[in-house]
């Protein structure tokens, strides 16, 4: 459906995520994956998706001077929320612990922005999602750690991985988003591009 939709754009998807990689493929079109380092930083003040919206929209300007016409480049960010702060990833395993140990037995928000910009400029989409943990055993956690090593996630943990199967008893909203980017918008968005204004 979106193969004939899109033929006449080239669709850049800038992230090295092989789970947002796969999504895309799983969308059954044609894309190509360009990247580039971009320093993530963000400025103090902002919550929740303010800080998503900048960071997607920061990965988008190091691609400015080199878009064509018809390129659509999609940009994201995600992270999760929880006690007033951003949890992004883990910087090594004993901030792992102290992360996934904050999660457990509590509610956190999982928030991603997605950026679409083509040379006539750029459209910010953000999705917000509740994640309940049960109470986590810390043997739980050291286990999870060293067996599945999510240290390239925001908040220690990939919800398709193990941790997802036998320790998240409620979600709230789209599933996809806390893997990394909500495809339902994501499709929707490309379905009825170009579009006259933002979304």
């Amino acid at each position: 459906m979106l193969r004939e939709r899109l033929k006449n754009y080239n669709l850049i998807l800038a992230s090295g995520s092989p789970r947002r990689q796969q999504f895309f493929r799983e969308l059954d079109v044609d894309f190509e994956i360009r990247l580039k380092e971009v320093e993530e930083v963000y400025p103090a003040g902002l919550q929740r998706e303010e800080i998503t919206n900048y960071l997607a929209e920061l990965k988008a300007a190091a691609f400015d001077q080199e878009l064509k016409e018809q390129d659509i480049l999609v940009t994201s960010d995600t992270i999760v929320w929880h006690q007033g702060r951003a949890l992004g990833k883990p910087t090594d395993f004993e901030d792992a612990i102290r992360i996934l140990k904050s999660l457990s037995g509590a509610t956190h928000e999982v928030y991603t922005s997605v950026c679409f910009s083509t040379t006539r400029g750029r459209d910010v989409i953000q999705e917000k999602t509740e994640v309940t943990f049960r109470p986590l055993e810390e043997d739980e956690i050291i286990y999870y750690l060293e067996k599945y090593k999510p240290f390239d996630k925001a908040g220690a943990y990939g919800i398709q991985d193990w941790i997802g199967l036998t320790a998240v008893t409620k979600i709230n909203g789209s599933y996809a988003n806390v893997m990394g980017m909500p495809m339902d918008k994501v499709f929707w968005y490309l379905k009825n591009f170009p579009h006259a204004g933002t979304v």
